[in-house]
Protein backbone atom coordinates (compact mmCIF):
# COMPACT_ATOMS: atom_id res chain seq x y z
CA UNK A 1 0.00 0.00 0.00
CA UNK A 2 1.38 3.40 -0.95
CA UNK A 3 1.95 5.94 1.80
CA UNK A 4 -1.34 7.79 1.44
CA UNK A 5 -2.55 7.40 5.04
CA UNK A 6 -0.85 9.46 7.76
CA UNK A 7 -1.22 8.34 11.38
CA UNK A 8 -1.15 11.86 12.78
CA UNK A 9 -3.82 14.38 13.63
CA UNK A 10 -4.70 16.42 10.58
CA UNK A 11 -3.56 20.03 10.30
CA UNK A 12 -4.78 22.08 7.36
CA UNK A 13 -2.04 23.37 5.05
CA UNK A 14 -3.37 26.67 3.64
CA UNK A 15 -2.72 28.02 0.15
CA UNK A 16 0.32 30.21 -0.32
CA UNK A 17 -0.84 33.32 -2.16
CA UNK A 18 2.51 34.66 -3.25
CA UNK A 19 3.43 34.49 -6.94
CA UNK A 20 7.21 34.75 -6.97
CA UNK A 21 8.00 31.10 -6.29
CA UNK A 22 5.14 29.93 -8.49
CA UNK A 23 6.56 31.97 -11.37
CA UNK A 24 10.03 30.58 -10.74
CA UNK A 25 8.88 26.96 -10.60
CA UNK A 26 7.11 27.21 -13.96
CA UNK A 27 10.48 27.34 -15.70
CA UNK A 28 11.50 23.99 -14.18
CA UNK A 29 8.28 22.11 -15.01
CA UNK A 30 9.38 20.81 -18.46
CA UNK A 31 12.69 19.51 -17.12
CA UNK A 32 11.01 17.98 -14.08
CA UNK A 33 8.44 16.16 -16.21
CA UNK A 34 11.08 14.77 -18.54
CA UNK A 35 13.46 13.65 -15.82
CA UNK A 36 10.90 12.10 -13.47
CA UNK A 37 8.15 10.92 -15.81
CA UNK A 38 9.65 10.66 -19.29
CA UNK A 39 7.40 13.40 -20.68
CA UNK A 40 9.19 15.19 -23.50
CA UNK A 41 6.45 17.48 -24.80
CA UNK A 42 3.25 19.09 -23.53
CA UNK A 43 0.90 20.86 -25.92
CA UNK A 44 -2.36 22.65 -25.20
CA UNK A 45 -5.50 23.05 -27.28
CA UNK A 46 -8.35 25.53 -27.00
CA UNK A 47 -6.67 27.65 -24.32
CA UNK A 48 -8.82 30.52 -25.59
CA UNK A 49 -11.72 29.12 -23.55
CA UNK A 50 -9.73 29.66 -20.36
CA UNK A 51 -8.36 33.00 -21.50
CA UNK A 52 -11.90 34.28 -22.13
CA UNK A 53 -13.02 33.33 -18.63
CA UNK A 54 -9.97 34.94 -17.05
CA UNK A 55 -10.50 38.13 -19.06
CA UNK A 56 -14.14 38.23 -17.95
CA UNK A 57 -13.08 38.00 -14.30
CA UNK A 58 -14.96 34.75 -13.60
CA UNK A 59 -14.14 32.46 -10.73
CA UNK A 60 -12.56 29.55 -12.62
CA UNK A 61 -12.55 25.88 -11.63
CA UNK A 62 -10.47 23.46 -13.72
CA UNK A 63 -11.50 19.80 -13.54
CA UNK A 64 -8.96 17.51 -15.27
CA UNK A 65 -9.15 13.75 -15.52
CA UNK A 66 -6.63 12.04 -13.24
CA UNK A 67 -4.85 9.08 -14.80
CA UNK A 68 -1.23 9.61 -13.69
CA UNK A 69 0.63 10.88 -10.59
CA UNK A 70 2.23 13.68 -12.63
CA UNK A 71 -1.12 15.24 -13.64
CA UNK A 72 -0.75 18.27 -11.30
CA UNK A 73 2.60 19.19 -12.87
CA UNK A 74 1.19 18.68 -16.37
CA UNK A 75 -1.71 21.02 -15.60
CA UNK A 76 0.86 23.52 -14.34
CA UNK A 77 2.19 23.57 -17.90
CA UNK A 78 -1.26 24.77 -18.99
CA UNK A 79 -1.00 27.65 -16.52
CA UNK A 80 2.35 28.57 -18.03
CA UNK A 81 0.85 28.47 -21.52
CA UNK A 82 -1.93 30.93 -20.68
CA UNK A 83 0.17 33.11 -18.37
CA UNK A 84 -1.66 32.53 -15.10
CA UNK A 85 -1.06 30.93 -11.70
CA UNK A 86 -3.03 28.09 -10.13
CA UNK A 87 -4.28 26.83 -6.82
CA UNK A 88 -4.58 23.06 -6.48
CA UNK A 89 -6.44 20.99 -3.93
CA UNK A 90 -4.12 18.11 -2.97
CA UNK A 91 -4.36 15.19 -0.57
CA UNK A 92 -2.79 15.90 2.83
CA UNK A 93 -0.32 13.02 2.51
CA UNK A 94 1.48 14.98 -0.23
CA UNK A 95 2.49 17.58 2.38
CA UNK A 96 3.75 14.93 4.81
CA UNK A 97 6.60 13.64 2.64
CA UNK A 98 9.17 15.97 4.16
CA UNK A 99 9.77 19.70 4.55
CA UNK A 100 11.13 20.17 1.03
CA UNK A 101 8.13 18.51 -0.63
CA UNK A 102 5.76 20.45 1.62
CA UNK A 103 7.40 23.76 0.69
CA UNK A 104 7.49 22.87 -3.01
CA UNK A 105 3.82 21.88 -3.09
CA UNK A 106 2.73 25.09 -1.38
CA UNK A 107 4.96 27.24 -3.59
CA UNK A 108 3.30 25.65 -6.62
CA UNK A 109 -0.12 26.67 -5.29
CA UNK A 110 -1.29 23.48 -3.59
CA UNK A 111 -3.25 23.37 -0.34
CA UNK A 112 -4.33 20.32 1.60
CA UNK A 113 -7.57 18.40 1.81
CA UNK A 114 -8.20 15.61 4.30
CA UNK A 115 -9.72 12.72 2.38
CA UNK A 116 -10.58 10.75 5.51
CA UNK A 117 -13.25 13.15 6.70
CA UNK A 118 -15.10 16.38 6.09
CA UNK A 119 -12.42 19.06 5.75
CA UNK A 120 -14.24 22.35 6.24
CA UNK A 121 -11.02 24.35 6.12
CA UNK A 122 -10.17 23.01 2.65
CA UNK A 123 -13.72 23.51 1.40
CA UNK A 124 -13.80 27.07 2.72
CA UNK A 125 -10.43 27.83 1.13
CA UNK A 126 -11.60 26.47 -2.23
CA UNK A 127 -14.87 28.41 -2.06
CA UNK A 128 -13.02 31.62 -1.16
CA UNK A 129 -10.61 31.22 -4.12
CA UNK A 130 -13.52 30.87 -6.55
CA UNK A 131 -15.63 33.55 -4.88
CA UNK A 132 -12.82 36.10 -5.14
CA UNK A 133 -11.70 34.86 -8.58
CA UNK A 134 -8.12 35.00 -7.31
CA UNK A 135 -6.74 32.51 -9.85
CA UNK A 136 -7.98 29.22 -11.37
CA UNK A 137 -8.52 26.41 -8.89
CA UNK A 138 -7.72 22.82 -9.89
CA UNK A 139 -9.74 19.93 -8.45
CA UNK A 140 -9.43 16.39 -9.81
CA UNK A 141 -13.05 15.23 -9.60
CA UNK A 142 -12.23 11.52 -9.91
CA UNK A 143 -10.52 11.74 -6.53
CA UNK A 144 -8.05 8.92 -7.28
CA UNK A 145 -5.45 8.12 -9.93
CA UNK A 146 -6.91 5.71 -12.47
CA UNK A 147 -3.97 4.91 -14.81
CA UNK A 148 -6.61 4.43 -17.50
CA UNK A 149 -6.45 7.36 -19.89
CA UNK A 150 -9.42 6.11 -21.93
CA UNK A 151 -11.78 5.70 -19.00
CA UNK A 152 -13.18 7.99 -16.31
CA UNK A 153 -13.89 6.91 -12.77
CA UNK A 154 -17.08 8.10 -11.13
CA UNK A 155 -16.81 11.81 -10.40
CA UNK A 156 -17.10 13.04 -6.82
CA UNK A 157 -20.04 15.35 -6.03
CA UNK A 158 -17.91 17.43 -3.68
CA UNK A 159 -16.61 19.29 -6.73
CA UNK A 160 -20.10 20.55 -7.54
CA UNK A 161 -20.77 21.46 -3.90
CA UNK A 162 -17.70 23.71 -3.82
CA UNK A 163 -18.53 25.31 -7.17
CA UNK A 164 -22.19 25.99 -6.24
CA UNK A 165 -21.34 27.40 -2.83
CA UNK A 166 -18.85 29.78 -4.45
CA UNK A 167 -21.36 30.75 -7.17
CA UNK A 168 -23.97 31.55 -4.54
CA UNK A 169 -21.57 33.71 -2.51
CA UNK A 170 -20.16 35.42 -5.58
CA UNK A 171 -23.63 36.33 -6.84
CA UNK A 172 -24.43 37.97 -3.49
CA UNK A 173 -21.19 39.94 -3.28
CA UNK A 174 -20.94 43.60 -4.23
CA UNK A 175 -18.92 42.83 -7.35
CA UNK A 176 -21.19 39.97 -8.43
CA UNK A 177 -19.89 37.75 -11.22
CA UNK A 178 -19.93 34.13 -12.28
CA UNK A 179 -18.22 30.90 -11.38
CA UNK A 180 -17.44 28.66 -14.35
CA UNK A 181 -15.98 25.19 -14.76
CA UNK A 182 -13.57 24.25 -17.52
CA UNK A 183 -13.10 20.49 -17.90
CA UNK A 184 -9.56 19.70 -19.02
CA UNK A 185 -8.79 16.48 -20.89
CA UNK A 186 -5.25 15.23 -20.27
CA UNK A 187 -4.16 12.73 -22.91
CA UNK A 188 -0.83 10.84 -22.68
CA UNK A 189 0.65 9.48 -25.92
CA UNK A 190 3.59 7.12 -26.18
CA UNK A 191 6.24 8.78 -28.32
CA UNK A 192 8.66 5.86 -28.58
CA UNK A 193 8.97 2.09 -28.36
CA UNK A 194 8.56 0.86 -24.78
CA UNK A 195 8.79 -2.85 -25.67
CA UNK A 196 12.09 -3.50 -23.90
CA UNK A 197 11.08 -1.86 -20.62
CA UNK A 198 7.66 -3.53 -20.69
CA UNK A 199 9.24 -6.94 -21.28
CA UNK A 200 11.62 -6.35 -18.37
CA UNK A 201 8.74 -5.62 -15.98
CA UNK A 202 6.74 -8.63 -17.14
CA UNK A 203 9.84 -10.83 -16.78
CA UNK A 204 10.19 -9.74 -13.15
CA UNK A 205 6.52 -10.30 -12.33
CA UNK A 206 6.49 -13.73 -13.95
CA UNK A 207 9.66 -14.67 -12.06
CA UNK A 208 7.98 -13.62 -8.79
CA UNK A 209 5.17 -16.02 -9.67
CA UNK A 210 7.83 -18.76 -10.19
CA UNK A 211 7.06 -18.78 -13.93
CA UNK A 212 9.61 -18.91 -16.70
CA UNK A 213 9.38 -15.51 -18.49
CA UNK A 214 6.84 -15.88 -21.29
CA UNK A 215 8.54 -13.76 -23.97
CA UNK A 216 7.40 -16.11 -26.70
CA UNK A 217 3.76 -15.10 -26.22
CA UNK A 218 2.09 -12.14 -27.94
CA UNK A 219 2.10 -9.18 -25.55
CA UNK A 220 -1.69 -9.08 -25.12
CA UNK A 221 -1.82 -12.78 -24.29
CA UNK A 222 1.07 -12.38 -21.89
CA UNK A 223 -0.64 -9.53 -20.04
CA UNK A 224 -3.95 -11.38 -19.98
CA UNK A 225 -2.37 -14.49 -18.44
CA UNK A 226 -0.66 -12.42 -15.78
CA UNK A 227 -3.89 -10.61 -14.98
CA UNK A 228 -5.73 -13.90 -14.51
CA UNK A 229 -2.90 -15.21 -12.32
CA UNK A 230 -2.87 -12.15 -10.06
CA UNK A 231 -6.66 -12.15 -9.79
CA UNK A 232 -6.67 -15.86 -8.94
CA UNK A 233 -4.09 -15.37 -6.17
CA UNK A 234 -6.24 -12.69 -4.52
CA UNK A 235 -9.35 -14.88 -4.88
CA UNK A 236 -7.58 -17.69 -3.04
CA UNK A 237 -6.50 -15.25 -0.32
CA UNK A 238 -9.90 -13.65 0.29
CA UNK A 239 -12.46 -16.15 -1.04
CA UNK A 240 -10.60 -19.43 -0.54
CA UNK A 241 -10.67 -20.62 -4.14
CA UNK A 242 -10.36 -19.44 -7.72
CA UNK A 243 -13.81 -18.39 -8.89
CA UNK A 244 -15.55 -19.17 -12.14
CA UNK A 245 -17.45 -16.72 -14.32
CA UNK A 246 -16.50 -13.65 -16.30
CA UNK A 247 -13.74 -11.31 -15.15
CA UNK A 248 -16.20 -8.49 -14.24
CA UNK A 249 -18.21 -10.94 -12.10
CA UNK A 250 -15.07 -12.24 -10.43
CA UNK A 251 -13.80 -8.73 -9.71
CA UNK A 252 -17.13 -7.68 -8.20
CA UNK A 253 -17.24 -10.81 -6.03
CA UNK A 254 -13.66 -10.32 -4.85
CA UNK A 255 -14.13 -6.64 -4.04
CA UNK A 256 -17.29 -7.46 -2.05
CA UNK A 257 -15.42 -10.24 -0.24
CA UNK A 258 -12.76 -7.72 0.78
CA UNK A 259 -14.99 -4.79 1.70
CA UNK A 260 -18.05 -6.62 3.02
CA UNK A 261 -16.54 -7.81 6.35
CA UNK A 262 -14.93 -4.40 6.88
CA UNK A 263 -18.22 -2.60 6.26
CA UNK A 264 -19.98 -4.93 8.69
CA UNK A 265 -17.38 -4.13 11.36
CA UNK A 266 -16.82 -0.42 10.80
CA UNK A 267 -19.80 1.22 9.11
CA UNK A 268 -22.85 -0.95 9.88
CA UNK A 269 -23.18 -2.56 6.48
CA UNK A 270 -22.51 -1.95 2.83
CA UNK A 271 -22.65 1.64 1.65
CA UNK A 272 -24.03 2.99 -1.57
CA UNK A 273 -22.02 4.27 -4.49
CA UNK A 274 -18.81 3.27 -6.21
CA UNK A 275 -15.92 1.33 -4.72
CA UNK A 276 -14.11 4.65 -4.17
CA UNK A 277 -17.13 5.92 -2.18
CA UNK A 278 -17.23 2.74 -0.10
CA UNK A 279 -13.50 2.89 0.60
CA UNK A 280 -13.66 6.55 1.61
CA UNK A 281 -16.47 5.76 4.07
CA UNK A 282 -14.38 2.97 5.60
CA UNK A 283 -11.23 5.05 5.83
CA UNK A 284 -13.18 7.83 7.52
CA UNK A 285 -14.11 5.33 10.23
CA UNK A 286 -10.77 3.53 10.56
CA UNK A 287 -8.17 6.32 10.40
CA UNK A 288 -9.25 8.13 13.61
CA UNK A 289 -8.77 4.83 15.44
CA UNK A 290 -5.16 4.60 14.23
CA UNK A 291 -4.45 8.10 15.50
CA UNK A 292 -5.73 7.09 18.95
CA UNK A 293 -2.64 6.71 21.15
CA UNK A 294 -4.46 4.34 23.52
CA UNK A 295 -4.44 1.48 21.00
CA UNK A 296 -2.12 -1.44 21.68
CA UNK A 297 0.20 -2.65 18.93
CA UNK A 298 -2.00 -5.60 17.91
CA UNK A 299 -5.06 -3.37 17.46
CA UNK A 300 -3.01 -0.86 15.47
CA UNK A 301 -1.70 -3.61 13.16
CA UNK A 302 -5.25 -4.87 12.62
CA UNK A 303 -6.43 -1.42 11.54
CA UNK A 304 -3.49 -0.95 9.18
CA UNK A 305 -4.35 -4.34 7.66
CA UNK A 306 -7.93 -3.16 7.15
CA UNK A 307 -6.69 -0.01 5.41
CA UNK A 308 -4.40 -2.10 3.19
CA UNK A 309 -7.43 -4.22 2.23
CA UNK A 310 -9.38 -1.05 1.39
CA UNK A 311 -6.52 0.10 -0.81
CA UNK A 312 -6.45 -3.27 -2.59
CA UNK A 313 -10.19 -3.14 -3.29
CA UNK A 314 -9.86 0.34 -4.73
CA UNK A 315 -6.95 -0.71 -6.92
CA UNK A 316 -8.89 -3.74 -8.19
CA UNK A 317 -11.77 -1.47 -9.19
CA UNK A 318 -9.39 0.42 -11.47
CA UNK A 319 -8.76 -2.60 -13.71
CA UNK A 320 -11.35 -2.28 -16.49
CA UNK A 321 -12.07 -5.80 -17.81
CA UNK A 322 -10.69 -6.37 -21.32
CA UNK A 323 -9.03 -2.94 -21.29
CA UNK A 324 -6.05 -4.20 -23.28
CA UNK A 325 -7.71 -6.99 -25.25
CA UNK A 326 -10.54 -4.74 -26.49
CA UNK A 327 -8.11 -2.13 -27.84
CA UNK A 328 -4.44 -3.21 -27.58
CA UNK A 329 -2.86 0.16 -28.33
CA UNK A 330 0.60 0.87 -26.85
CA UNK A 331 -0.74 3.36 -24.29
CA UNK A 332 -3.18 0.84 -22.79
CA UNK A 333 -0.47 -1.81 -22.68
CA UNK A 334 1.87 0.56 -20.83
CA UNK A 335 -0.86 1.62 -18.37
CA UNK A 336 -1.74 -1.96 -17.50
CA UNK A 337 1.89 -3.00 -16.99
CA UNK A 338 2.46 0.08 -14.84
CA UNK A 339 -0.51 -0.84 -12.68
CA UNK A 340 0.72 -4.43 -12.30
CA UNK A 341 4.10 -3.19 -11.12
CA UNK A 342 2.68 -0.47 -8.89
CA UNK A 343 0.27 -2.84 -7.16
CA UNK A 344 3.05 -5.36 -6.52
CA UNK A 345 5.86 -2.99 -5.53
CA UNK A 346 4.26 0.45 -4.84
CA UNK A 347 6.27 1.96 -7.68
CA UNK A 348 6.14 2.01 -11.45
CA UNK A 349 9.14 2.64 -13.67
CA UNK A 350 9.09 5.06 -16.60
CA UNK A 351 8.03 3.74 -19.99
CA UNK A 352 8.60 6.45 -22.50
CA UNK A 353 9.19 8.88 -23.91
CA UNK A 354 5.68 10.32 -23.75
CA UNK A 355 3.92 13.36 -25.07
CA UNK A 356 0.90 15.07 -23.52
CA UNK A 357 -2.00 16.81 -25.21
CA UNK A 358 -4.30 18.92 -23.03
CA UNK A 359 -7.61 20.18 -24.31
CA UNK A 360 -9.54 22.88 -22.45
CA UNK A 361 -13.31 22.61 -22.63
CA UNK A 362 -15.69 25.56 -22.97
CA UNK A 363 -16.93 27.27 -19.81
CA UNK A 364 -19.79 25.60 -17.97
CA UNK A 365 -21.59 28.27 -15.95
CA UNK A 366 -22.31 27.13 -12.41
CA UNK A 367 -25.82 27.66 -11.11
CA UNK A 368 -26.10 28.64 -7.47
CA UNK A 369 -28.92 26.13 -7.00
CA UNK A 370 -29.43 22.48 -7.81
CA UNK A 371 -32.74 20.91 -8.66
CA UNK A 372 -33.09 18.23 -5.96
CA UNK A 373 -35.53 16.31 -8.14
CA UNK A 374 -32.62 15.30 -10.37
CA UNK A 375 -31.09 11.96 -9.44
CA UNK A 376 -27.79 12.88 -11.12
CA UNK A 377 -26.04 16.17 -10.43
CA UNK A 378 -26.34 18.06 -13.74
CA UNK A 379 -23.05 19.88 -13.22
CA UNK A 380 -21.09 16.67 -12.63
CA UNK A 381 -22.86 15.05 -15.55
CA UNK A 382 -21.85 17.95 -17.83
CA UNK A 383 -18.24 17.76 -16.62
CA UNK A 384 -18.13 14.03 -17.27
CA UNK A 385 -19.64 14.32 -20.73
CA UNK A 386 -17.18 17.05 -21.74
CA UNK A 387 -14.21 15.06 -20.45
CA UNK A 388 -15.25 11.90 -22.27
CA UNK A 389 -15.80 13.78 -25.52
CA UNK A 390 -12.45 15.56 -25.33
CA UNK A 391 -10.56 12.40 -24.39
CA UNK A 392 -12.01 10.83 -27.53
CA UNK A 393 -11.00 13.87 -29.59
CA UNK A 394 -7.42 13.79 -28.31
CA UNK A 395 -6.97 10.06 -28.96
CA UNK A 396 -4.68 9.15 -31.85
CA UNK A 397 -6.34 8.45 -35.19
CA UNK A 398 -7.87 5.00 -35.25
CA UNK A 399 -8.18 4.63 -31.50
Amino acid sequence: MQNIIIDKSYEFVPPYRGRFFSSLLKHFVPRYLERNFGIVDVSCRDEHHLNESLAAGHGVLLTPNHCRPCDPMVVAALARSVGTHLFLMASWHVFMQGRWVRWLARAAGAFSVYREGMDRAAVNAAVEILERAERPLVIFPEGVISRTNDRLNNLMDGTAFIARTAARKRAKSEEGGKVVVHPVAVRYLLAGDASDSIDAVLDEIETRLTWTPQRGLPIVERITRLGHALLSLKEIEFVGAVRTGSVPERLTTLIDAILGPLEAKWVEGRGDGSVVDRVKRLRTAIVPEIIDDSLDEAARRERWKHLADCYLAQQLSNYPPAYVRANPVPERIVETVERFEEDLTDRARIHGPMKVVMQVGPAIEVSARRDRQETTDPLMQAIGEHLERMLAETAPDGQ
